[in-house]
């Protein structure tokens, strides 16, 4: 039974969150605090095994409460449930730095806080199943010959968290993420995402160089296009460049850009992987992958918060294989193991 701490200054979430998380079966809220003040004697006390942390509170907020939390003797793991606002990014990104294991964003309208059930229950429960592996720091003067591309949205995080916590290093491959999130809020993502993932995971910048076991994740507010590059040695690979061009499909990052500068980069060297998301974003993208010689897979259905994604890859019949979550690190690191 895992067994959680809800740290929230709304009486409403404390509430909702506490009817969601005990409907499940494997959870159980024993306590709920408005502030660090409360929290503190708690955490001591009960000796929760997961806490969420609200940043914004009164007396003690989120990030003073991380503080002193590391002068305890016992310690959950924290994950940090944000607002959207600008603020709130820059303070999600403090609370990592600071201790906290995961954040996740509450719904803009909060009285669709409901809709977040699965995704937090998932959140919760990986917190206790991932561990920081050893990190594998690769040779970062290879150029890429092999790029895989991740396209995520609303539901994506954690299948995130489990694809990359899967992978092993020194992989002969760059890897781009792009996940549908507020500017702001990727470098959090990275964050975290570095934290699991053997291989480092960056936030994107103009100019990066696509580099053989490099995870590169899509900067919220701006599109990442791949560009041909060629080496002061003559190695040809991918660099990165940000734009803020127009939203596509009311996103920036649009997994479809993406995708398809890609597709002309790497041509049938391209491996794409389509995940929960709503929309139709990535399905031209993974057309343009086809139509290059390159090979993209879907998650099922089942395992989707949302299935717009890769249902709209799957119109366009470009999508070459549907699997499990469980499956898709098997899957990429077969096709890379085929490509040596």
């Amino acid at each position: 039974m895992l067994r959680v701490l809800i740290v929230d200054d709304s009486v409403f979430i404390r509430t909702v969150l506490s009817d969601l998380l005990n409907r499940a079966p494997d959870i159980e809220v024993i306590g709920t605090a408005c502030n660090g003040v409360e929290a503190l004697p708690m955490i001591t006390e009960l000796k929760p095994d997961v806490m969420t942390l609200d940043i914004q509170m009164p007396r003690m907020d989120g990030i003073e409460t991380l503080r002193q939390i590391k002068n305890l003797s016992y310690k959950p793991k924290i994950l940090i449930l944000s607002t959207l606002a600008s603020r709130d990014a820059e303070l999600t990104y403090k609370a990592l730095r600071l201790g906290a294991h995961d954040f996740m964003l509450k719904p803009r309208n909060i009285s669709k806080m409901r809709g977040i059930e699965n995704e937090l229950t998932a959140k919760l429960k990986q917190l206790i199943s991932i561990s920081e592996p050893k990190k594998c720091l690769p040779n970062t003067d290879v150029p890429a010959e092999n790029i895989i591309l991740i396209g995520s949205s609303a539901g994506g995080p954690p299948m995130l968290d489990q694809i990359f916590s899967n992978l092993k290093g020194e992989q002969n491959a760059a890897f781009v993420i792009t996940q549908h999130m507020p500017e702001g809020f990727t470098a959090a993502l990275s964050e975290r995402l570095n934290r699991i993932c053997p291989m480092p995971v960056k936030e994107t910048e103009s100019g990066d160089i696509l580099n053989n076991g490099n995870v590169y994740l899509s900067k919220g507010g701006y599109h990442t296009v791949i560009s041909r590059h060629v080496d002061e040695r003559g190695r040809q690979g991918g660099q990165i460049t940000l734009t803020k061009s127009a939203p596509v499909h009311a996103v920036r990052p649009a997994v479809d850009i993406t995708f398809s500068s890609a597709a002309k980069v790497f041509g049938k060297n391209c491996f794409s992987v389509i995940l929960s998301g709503m929309g139709n974003d990535a399905g031209e993208g993974a057309l343009a992958i086809k139509n290059a010689g390159g090979t993209t897979i879907a998650v099922r259905e089942e395992d989707c918060l949302v299935y717009g994604m890769a249902r709209s890859a799957l119109k366009r019949d470009c999508i070459d294989k549907v699997i499990p979550l469980n499956r898709i690190h098997r899957e990429i690191m077969k096709y890379i193991a085929n490509k040596e």
